[in-house]
């Protein structure tokens, strides 16, 4: 029932709109070499954030080189992609117990996180 009812939340977001929904793309940039033993622990965590309360999407992705007129694919780059209900949902989540747990295992990958915290326009 609980699926049920998340999805007709997300789906009233999408054919009504709501401002409150909060969009997130995090830029993390890894040591060289580290990508693979970063996605690995990453993935550990999306089960459990995607069950977070206000969790719309949430996931890993890494740049595809495609021959476009684009800068070349960056080996050592992740971009999260995720979708908040609301600021309040975001904020909750980043104190998951998850997501502190997740924290330190990643941390010697990690050269640096960019955020953007975004809202429709």
């Amino acid at each position: 029932m609980e699926c049920f009812v998340r999805l007709f939340d997300y789906l009233s977001v999408l054919v009504f709109g709501d401002a409150a929904v909060i969009h997130v793309l995090a830029s993390i940039e890894l040591h060289p070499g580290t990508r693979a033993q970063f996605l690995a622990e990453f993935h550990k965590i999306v089960a459990p954030v995607r069950a977070e309360a206000g969790c719309i999407e949430y996931g890993p992705a890494v740049e595809l080189n495609t021959g476009l007129p684009t800068a070349p694919a960056r080996e050592d780059l992740v971009m999260v992609i995720e979708k908040w209900e609301s600021l309040a949902h975001l904020e909750a989540h980043l104190v998951a117990p998850h997501m502190q747990a997740y924290r330190p295992k990643v941390k010697d990958f990690v050269i640096r996180v960019g955020l953007q915290i975004l809202e429709p326009a």
